[in-house]
This record gives structure tokens, sequence and C-alpha cells, in this order.
């Protein structure tokens, strides 16, 4: 799962990114909302983690308009010093989703992140099921047969990746971004890596990783052999 924090305090955004990247979490900082629009034009993110006094001219709110004002429909979580109600309501009424005080607590923060992406799948259910494959969005742990799935974070966030898309083919370059944030190195080679030790795991079970020449990858039941 990829957030984008927008937060121009380099000590919280550093603290931020490193609780999140703990809880398994891919993170984009960014520091500035000229930086951020250009970030969120070129790039998917699972959820944005706003801050609204954002030094330069594009503040949190522009930053927020400009994203509903495109039709992007990325859930939006504004992190802010101020209580204000006046500023949460304007907030909500631009497009945020969620409106958070700081200081935050990272337990609360993770469970309104998860709320969010919750609030994007069909039928806004915990669990998402492809065959006996199980995805919990509370815990964000994967369970094949009933039984836990333990997974290495990349092969976990592309496995996430591609539940989350709910039967949708997902491109080889989004995969790639999804599991990689951008002050790390990614190998070209990477998807293809994680998607062999997938499918290996994945063996025997209802779900099937597809790939599909030219388009990407998809998650979907297996075909009963006729």
């Amino acid at each position: 799962m990829k957030i984008l924090l927008i937060e121009d305090n380099a000590e919280l955004s550093l603290w931020l990114t490193q609780l999140l990247r703990e809880q398994g979490f891919v993170v984009d900082p960014v520091a500035d909302g000229e930086a951020a629009e250009l970030l969120l034009r070129e790039h998917a993110y699972d959820v944005v983690l706003l801050d609204l006094n954002l030094p330069g001219a594009l503040s949190g709110k522009g930053v927020l308009r400009r994203l509903r004002d495109r039709a992007d429909a990325v859930p939006v979580m504004v992190l802010t010093a101020s209580a204000s109600l006046d500023q949460k309501v304007q907030c909500l009424e631009i497009g945020a989703d969620d409106y958070l005080v700081k200081p935050v607590e990272i337990r609360e923060l993770v469970a309104r992140i998860q709320a969010l992406v919750r609030r994007q799948v069909p039928g806004k259910a915990n669990v998402m099921l492809c065959g006996d494959l199980a995805y919990d969005l509370r815990t964000r742990q994967f369970a094949l047969k009933g039984q836990d799935l333990a997974l290495p974070p990349r092969e976990r966030s592309l496995l996430e990746a591609l539940m989350l898309k709910s039967g949708k083919a997902v491109s080889k370059p989004a995969l790639l971004a999804g599991i990689f944030a951008l002050d790390e190195e990614a190998s070209a080679d990477a998807v293809d890596l994680y998607v062999h030790r997938l499918r290996r795991k994945l063996e025997g079970s209802q779900a099937a990783l597809i790939t599909l020449r030219g388009v990407g990858y998809l998650l979907k039941v297996r075909e009963e052999d006729s």
C-alpha cells in the first residue's frame, strides 16, 4: 500500500515516514505543494496524507482543489495542527476524506488509513477474497485456505496491490512503483522475481496470478480444468 506524505516539517516527515514504513507501507515523502502536484500527476497512491501549511505558492488546500478538479479520487487525509472547526469543514467541502489534528498517534493514523482504503473496496468489507486467498484490511495480512500466509514485505505489497484492484489488470510499471518508494533503488526485474515467488506460494490454491502480455498482471480465481 503506497502513501504520499506531504509535510514540510523535516523532523515530523522523517518520523512519520519511518513509522509508516515499519508498519509495512511504502511511503514517498515530499515537502511542498508543487513537488506533490508533480508526483500526484505521475504516480498512483492509495492514500495521501496532506499538511495544509506548505511553503511555496501551492498550499495544501490548493493541492487538494487541483486533485478534485481533475476528478482524482485518491483518498486524502488532512494532517494539521489546527483544530478549527471552520477549517475542518472547509477541507471536507473541498474534497478531503478525513481530518486529523497533530500531534498524531500512530495507531490511530494507521487505523484511519486502513478505513480510507476500505471505503474504496466494493461492499466496504474488512476481508477481501480471491477464491481461498483472503486479505484482511484491518491487519493487512493474507491467509490461504484458512492458514496465515507469511510473506516478505515486497511480496506482500505486490499481492496487496493486485488484490486491491479487484480483478483488474495492473501494469508492471505500476506494480514496480507500488512496491518501491522513490528513494529506493528498484530493479527492472523485481516484479518478475516477486511474481514468480508468489506463484509458487499460490500453487494448489484457487487464486491464480495471470500474466497478460503487453498489459500486466491479474489476480483472479483459478479456472477449473475441463
